[in-house]
């Protein structure tokens, strides 16, 4: 047992000194401290404790440091990397959680505070508040504006799934496509609820949206994201940050067919087009063949009766003009008409003209009598007898029967005079009986001028 000292015993000295009988050592700060930090940690080892978060802060190695806060007292916490990284929710000022872990010392603040292993929303009304709040800030970034809506194809040759590959909901897609228009379905499998749902549903739509458009895994034309019913707990993972803005990035339009039809969220607002139920979504996602098949049907029907048409109003506005046409007998009688009456004027005139033609040879026929025609067809013959004996006279030749030569050049030319055949080498002279070709080398050497013989009287000058 302690001992007591008497008042004297008491009073304050300069220097510490050590009373006889008394076993109350005086500690250092670090064991005074060591001995708080294990008496708090051995009493309050496992606590639950709630409050609404303040001062959320996350450090860059990862820690999470956080105050929870009532009406009248506060809480400092830590929560370590590893616990962190695996919370469901993003913590927030303002959230109401229930903090499980255990209460420790911080001897170098000389403060205590709790060390957190898990951290949940305190019930679903707090898990609501979440939600709004969440849903404004990210409203309030535009990320659920109409704006940013893209029409969907309306034949995706390649439909991206984004679920649990063991659940009914991709069979239920799977069984809808084949029936209403089979396409190619690629299906990335992720986890839909608890730790970690979210971080591979973003990662899911952001590689669907990263595969090349004409590699050898085509990339999706249109992406489905797909959970089947559950609680606002069960679906938490689509109303995470992460989710939603992957798929308001996502290169790829979106449907989002997360839980049943009152299901709503923050997956559905960021989507292109949200689907009531994941069946709904393969719904939407293709038309049903057999209508495209008769669409088309119609279309080519209606296309050759287009193409018809004109023809038969053709040939009714061909048939009315044809019935307003006269007809080829009243069409050629005018015709006919007029042949006749010019056959006519032919005939009539053929007529007329013969009657002239013979008054007019009647005239002079009747002077050509048979005596006048033979008196002057025997002065003619007269005439006639006349002009050959004169011919005769004058041919060249006829005078050889006299013994008288003619002198002609090689080409035949009759030469008149002793120099123009002296020029010739070669001369021919006509007798009465043939020609004779002579030189004129042999000739006699030409007569002075006016020497020349004279010409007997009785024979004549041949030239």
């Amino acid at each position: 047992m302690p001992s007591f000292r008497s008042d004297d015993d008491n009073a304050a000295g300069l220097v510490a000194k050590d009373v006889a009988g008394d076993n109350a050592a005086p500690l250092t700060v670090s064991e005074i401290s060591g001995r708080l930090k294990r008496a708090v940690e051995e009493r309050f080892g496992f606590v639950r404790v709630r409050g609404e978060l303040s001062g959320v802060k996350r450090a860059a190695s990862g820690h999470l440091y956080l105050c929870l806060k009532d009406e009248s007292a506060r809480l400092d916490g830590v929560m370590w990397r590893g616990g962190a990284q695996g919370l469901p929710f993003r913590p927030e000022d303002g959230i109401e959680v229930i903090a499980t872990g255990k209460l420790t010392t911080y001897p170098g603040r000389s403060t205590y505070q709790l060390v957190i292993e898990r951290m949940e929303v305190a019930g679903e009304g707090a898990l609501l508040a979440l939600l709004a709040k969440t849903r404004a800030r990210l409203e309030a970034e535009g990320l659920f504006d109409r704006a940013r809506k893209r029409a969907l194809p309306f034949l995706p040759g390649v439909i991206g799934v984004v679920t649990s590959p063991t659940g009914a909901v991709i069979r239920d897609i799977l069984h809808r496509l084949s029936d209403r228009f089979p396409c190619h379905v690629l299906v990335w499998p992720v986890l839909v609820q608890g730790q970690g749902a979210a971080e591979q549903v973003a990662a899911a739509v952001r590689g669907f949206s990263c595969l090349p458009v004409a590699g050898p895994i085509r990339r999706p034309d249109l992406v489905i994201v797909a959970r089947g019913g559950g609680s606002i707990e069960d679906l938490w993972a689509f109303n995470e940050e992460a989710v939603v803005r992957a798929i308001a990035e996502s290169a790829i339009p979106v449907i989002s067919a997360v839980g049943h039809e009152t299901d709503t969220t923050l997956a559905d607002h960021a989507a292109d087009l949200r689907a009531p139920t994941p069946t709904a979504a393969a719904e939407i996602a293709v038309p049903v063949r057999e209508d495209l098949l008769n669409q088309v049907a119609e279309l080519a029907l209606r296309q050759r009766r287009a193409a018809a048409r004109p023809l038969g109003l053709g040939r009714e506005r061909l048939d009315a003009r044809a019935r307003r046409l006269p007809r080829a007998e009243a069409l050629l009688a005018p015709f006919g008409q007029r042949l006749d009456e010019l056959g006519e004027k032919l005939r009539r005139g053929l007529g007329e003209r013969i009657g002239v033609a013979r008054h007019a040879l009647q005239g002079p026929g009747a002077r050509l009598s048979a005596p006048l025609l033979a008196a002057r067809l025997d002065h003619a013959r007269q005439r006639l007898e006349g002009l050959g004996r004169l011919l005769v006279s004058l041919d060249p030749d006829t005078i050889l029967q006299r013994g008288y030569v003619r002198v002609t050049a090689a080409d035949g030319r009759t030469l008149v005079g002793r120099d123009a055949a002296a020029r010739e080498a070669v001369l021919s002279l006509h007798f009465r009986d043939g020609a004779l070709a002579v030189s004129p080398a042999g000739l006699r050497p030409a007569r002075p001028a006016g020497r020349e013989r004279p010409v007997p009287p009785e024979q004549g000058k041949l030239l």
